[in-house]
């Protein structure tokens, strides 16, 4: 019998993206659905001071090699604290606290500040994914023993991705996000048809009043936006941060900068004009896409204008979507009243791994209860969608 010859991995952890091959990582990041793991997203986070120890995430990213090239990676953070990542947990860390235990550091796989489903390894095509993955989960255990890291945690999974970490002894705990799904629309008139007569009188009134208030609305994407018109994404962004999310200011200005350069090519701009001003939007919309997804990320307004945000966070979208055969729109993090425009609650799971065996009993006893109780909101909220009476196919 013929011996087959071992193959020799070595891995790396890396505390800067920039330290790893862009081309190599893109070709493990690039095939996948989500843009959120490419390399150029990431660094941009890091590069652009968004992303830094003192702000509370040290990356520290994980690399598999055979023969120095790169065949799988995660990105992964060290985290002093549970901000900019919608996933709420501080209730396991205040049971921690009330047991004795440290809760943080912690270590976390997503991308810093995106409450968008899609984290997952990154594994290049061909390669035996259940070893590699189980290769890289021994080295992410080896380095929170050896470091004292209460846990792992994997937010916004991929839904393919979660059973096989299942598979490797992380639990699974369900939440859900607001999505739009394209049912084979041909038009904005024919999304509106899903709708009951109610409804769809009050979405037609919301779009009139946006043009009532004497303005219209314009998309530019890719190579369509001016340079100008990134760093007044920021000002929208930062100006929403104020007004209704206190401290939840993540992003500088220069990731915004850095995008036209690195990222313009996956931007959907929506921006809002007075009729007496073509030059300067007064409202914003900022969305990513890539394939046959749209990701709505941030909008601002300077002026309070009835139902814009409405228009030009939800409705022009996905009059832009369906007219090029999007299939999924992601509006972004947080808000009842998304489901009234046609956004179901759907499921989304994040997968949990604690390192002390008095909080890893009381997640394996409890965690099938708490995911019942969310499986009922989420079933609550979708009896209770505006939909006409035809059958309304929810891919969740």
């Amino acid at each position: 019998m013929v011996q087959q010859p071992q193959l020799e991995y070595s891995l790396t952890w890396s505390n800067r993206i920039a330290d790893l091959p862009q081309d190599d990582w893109n070709a493990l990041a690039q095939p996948l659905k989500t843009p959120f793991l490419e390399w150029e997203w990431l660094n941009n986070l890091e590069t652009s001071g968004s992303v830094t120890p003192r702000a509370g995430w040290l990356p520290n990213h994980l690399a598999l090699w055979r023969d120095q090239k790169l065949i799988a990676a995660a990105p992964l953070y060290v985290k002093g604290h549970s901000y900019g990542e919608f996933v709420f947990d501080h209730q396991w860390a205040d049971l921690s606290y009330r047991l004795g235990i440290e809760y943080y550091p912690k270590l976390l796989g997503m991308t810093p500040f995106t409450p968008a489903v899609g984290y997952r390894f990154l594994i290049a095509p061909g390669e035996n994914e259940d070893e590699l993955t189980k290769i890289m989960v021994a080295a992410i255990d080896q380095f929170c023993d050896r470091n004292d890291i209460s846990g792992c945690h994997f937010l916004f999974v991929d839904p393919q991705w979660q059973l096989l970490m299942e598979h490797h002894g992380f639990n699974s705990w369900l939440h859900h996000s607001y999505i739009w799904q394209n049912d084979g629309f041909n038009s904005f008139d024919d999304y509106l048809k899903v709708f009951n007569a109610n409804q769809r009188r009050n979405i037609k009134r919301e779009r009139k009043a946006v043009s009532k208030a004497g303005l219209r609305i314009e998309t530019m994407s890719g190579d369509e936006i001016p340079e100008s018109f990134f760093p007044m994404i920021h000002s929208f962004y930062s100006s929403t941060c104020d007004k209704f999310m206190w401290g939840s200011k993540y992003l500088t200005g220069k990731f915004f900068e850095q995008l036209y350069q690195s990222y313009s090519d996956r931007v959907l701009l929506v921006a809002a004009y007075r009729e007496d001003d073509s030059q300067t939007p007064v409202g914003m919309s900022f969305c990513i896409t890539k394939g046959e997804q749209l990701y709505g990320r941030y909008w601002g307004c300077f002026e309070e204008y009835d139902c814009l945000h409405f228009d030009a966070c939800y409705y022009t979208p996905i009059e832009w979507a369906i007219a090029r055969g999007i299939k999924m729109f992601d509006p972004g993090a947080g808000g009842r009243h998304k489901r009234r425009r046609g956004f179901p609650a759907t499921p989304n799971y994040s997968m949990h791994r604690f390192y002390n065996q008095r909080l890893t009993r009381i997640l394996r006893q409890y965690i099938g209860e708490i995911n019942d109780m969310e499986q009922q909101e989420i079933d609550a909220i979708n009896q209770d969608l505006p939909f006409s009476k035809r059958e309304i196919k929810l891919d969740i």
